[in-house]
């Protein structure tokens, strides 16, 4: 599993955040419905959900893998997230303090970590209304970890993600593309363009109108 990677990345998210001064938190990402505040609330939920699925074991046969998980979540479909958007200003707005959420995060996704070394790798997860195996479940939480390390990392200083997470990440967004990116692209633009945070420009040979990948 790449639970390590996972520790990584979070760890590099704590890093970038925990000296912040307050007025920093309001910075924007790009995540461009989201401050550094709001991102960093829209991690905390990934580290709650992940210990909620942890702590979900099945025996049920999966039924999505690291890139069918991804399929259900299209910019382009229902209301494009805005009131999972919405939502997330709202609740982290209600912390008295910027360092009240860093400690909470940092609380819950330490918590997640040990709670992922301690998961049978060969076992299912249910999370999200799916069963996933455990390594599989474990490579969602890289991808957007990765993703929103990048889109934290904006306007704060902050190290960028393990190059082996960028592959991963690009590995998934070429499932979800059906064939390779282009090989103009390193992980990092390839990254940043399947997701939509660079956009394409005429150049880019690929089917652009299927882009962005996953938002």
């Amino acid at each position: 599993m790449e639970t390590d990677l996972l520790d990584e990345l979070w760890a590099l998210e704590t890093t970038a955040v925990e000296a912040l001064p307050d007025a920093e938190f309001v910075r924007p990402t790009r995540a461009e419905a989201w401050t550094v505040r709001d991102l960093l609330f829209h991690q905390l939920l990934d580290a709650q959900r992940s210990l909620m699925a942890f702590a979900s074991p099945t025996d049920a046969d999966p039924d999505a893998d690291e890139v069918s998980y991804w399929k259900r979540y299209r910019p382009s479909e229902g209301d494009g997230g805005a009131a999972h958007a919405e939502f997330v200003r709202a609740a982290a707005a209600a912390y008295s303090r910027p360092q009240d959420l860093v400690d909470h995060w940092r609380t819950a996704s330490g918590a997640a970590i040990r709670a992922a070394r301690a998961a049978d790798p060969a076992g299912q997860v249910e999370t999200q209304g799916h069963v996933i195996a455990v390594p599989d479940f474990v490579s969602t939480l890289v991808l957007e970890a990765t993703v929103h390390l990048m889109d934290l990392t904006l306007e704060i200083p902050g190290g960028p993600p393990p190059q082996t997470a960028l592959a991963l990440t690009r590995r998934v967004l070429e499932g979800l593309y059906g064939e390779p990116l282009p090989t103009a692209w390193d992980d990092t633009g390839a990254v940043l363009k399947g997701t939509g945070r660079v956009p394409l420009d005429a150049s880019d040979d690929v089917d652009q109108p299927r882009f962005p990948l996953l938002g």
